[in-house]
């Protein structure tokens, strides 16, 4: 397990203070990133790859599905794949998935993000609410 852990990328938000130093995995970040998005109304879910949506009709969620992140010296950028529920206006629901993952990381972790591009991927036509 903890060579798993040596393995991922961290970040570290706070040098040696009180306790010691804290660190955060690309993983936690991208679920973040994901569970935020996915609180806006008009987006149906995270779009992913053919493996992200194998595993999920196997009963596994991935919460980091459709969200990429890059880490630049100073500032991270986050790519989000989304489908949007059918009626809802792209821009506008873009807009507030753009703010809501912005505000959640950097409240989250105090890490400063640059910006966050999203791809619609599907326009959801079912009515499952």
């Amino acid at each position: 397990m903890a060579k798993e852990q040596e393995e991922r990328s961290t970040y570290r938000i706070q040098d040696e203070g009180v306790a010691g130093n804290v660190r955060i995995s690309d993983e936690v970040i991208t679920i973040i990133a994901g569970l935020a998005a996915t609180e806006v109304e008009g987006v149906a879910s995270m779009a992913g790859n053919i493996t992200n949506e194998l595993v999920a009709r196997l009963g596994k969620k991935n919460l980091s599905k459709g969200v990429k992140i890059q880490v630049g010296e100073d500032s991270l950028s986050v790519d989000l794949g989304i489908n949007i529920e059918y009626g809802y206006s792209i821009p506008q629901v873009s807009r507030a998935v753009q703010e809501r993952v912005k505000n959640a990381i950097e409240t989250m972790t105090g890490l400063n993000v640059s910006e966050v591009n999203i791809r619609v991927a599907d326009v959801n036509l079912e009515n499952d609410k």
